[in-house]
């Protein structure tokens, strides 16, 4: 079963991935996972280096490589769940070409509720459990280790909402992309975890 995520960043894409890689025996492999495990010194691992330490975008041949490298491995024989990649049109069509999903999910939430979820989030910085304002209360330390509770600097305000434009202009056009190849299964992401869930097990039950 290969399945490719759709979503802006904090449509829910991971804390269902986690659930369903392990319902469905499959990996769930995330670009950022991938580029943080490349070897210094392997080919792909200097060739990443050479954009990522300049701040560039890395080319779309150079990302399929390494994700084409990473899906040949022995734990995705039986398929894989794919969060953050494909990204663009050109990285879509080129890995439905010489890859190939058999259905894409889409994390549907409004942009007004990916805000309140994101920039309300805090975590702990000795156990990284995760916690949010409109639940946390008056607590500043974590309730499991009594670590200090921190807000990451890409959770703020107009970082968010650049990530958010980001995501509308590059990746959400991947919708339309899915659609038309008809795997494409919208979700109400807005719901609660257990429903979404519910509602992808059906789907991939049935597929």
């Amino acid at each position: 079963m290969r399945i490719v995520l759709l979503g802006a960043p904090g449509a829910g894409k991971g804390s269902q991935a986690k659930s369903l890689s392990e319902r469905y025996n499959v990996p769930h492999i995330s670009t950022g996972d991938i580029f943080r495990a490349l070897k210094p010194d392997s080919e792909l691992g200097q060739l990443f280096a050479q954009y990522a330490s300049k701040g560039q975008l890395v080319p779309d041949e150079v990302v399929l490589r390494i994700v084409k490298e990473r899906l040949d491995q022995d734990d995705c024989k039986n398929g894989f769940i794919l969060d953050g990649f494909p990204r663009t049109i050109p990285q879509a069509e080129a890995f439905e070409r010489e890859i190939g999903s058999d259905v894409a999910l889409n994390f549907d939430v409004d942009n007004s509720i990916l805000m309140d979820r994101l920039t309300g989030r805090w975590t702990c910085k000795e156990c990284g459990v995760p916690y949010h304002k409109s639940t946390m209360g008056d607590i500043t330390k974590c309730t499991r280790c009594g670590g200090e509770l921190y807000q990451r600097k890409d959770d703020t305000a107009e970082t968010v909402a650049n990530r958010l434009k980001v995501y509308d202009e590059q990746t959400k056009p991947l919708i339309d992309f899915y659609a038309k190849q008809g795997t494409l299964k919208n979700l109400d992401a807005a719901k609660s975890i257990s429903e979404v869930y519910e509602k992808i097990v059906q789907i991939l039950d049935n597929l």
